[in-house]
């Protein structure tokens, strides 16, 4: 269900920025969509997360790539206005099932996968702790 957030999520325009969040490693990969993550940039501007979108031509053609984006970026909103504070890059990537999938399995695929960046994230802290 859509839920109405006023808050503007910061975006990422830099290609370095979305290259470094492809070089950690750190992603989750659902049907609908795949996640990446990053520590903040140097670039950011403010404390919250930063988010990235990208749809390769793999996708479709124009139309549907922007259709994708868009709804990505609607479910981010969702999800990142309200559920996340933590000082990270994020790049949402489309796949072709992010157009056939509902908008709550969408939110569903967002969800579950950054519980799995948060769980991932939380070993390697443990690591290094550990160390």
């Amino acid at each position: 269900m859509r839920n109405i957030v006023n808050k503007r999520l910061e975006r990422i325009v830099r290609r370095p920025d979305y290259l470094r969040a492809t070089r950690t490693k750190n992603n989750a990969v659902t049907p609908g969509l795949i996640l990446q993550s990053a520590s903040l940039g140097i670039n950011a501007i403010g404390p919250g997360p930063r988010v990235g979108f990208t749809v390769s031509k793999k996708v479709g053609n124009a139309v549907a790539r922007n259709r994708a984006r868009r709804r990505l970026r609607s479910i981010a909103s969702d999800v990142f206005g309200t559920e996340s504070k933590e000082p990270l890059d994020f790049v949402l990537i489309g796949r072709a099932n992010t157009l056939k999938r509902s908008y709550d399995d969408l939110l569903g695929d967002l969800r579950f996968a950054l519980k799995q960046i948060r769980a991932r994230q939380l070993v390697d802290k443990l690591r290094k702790k550990n160390e």
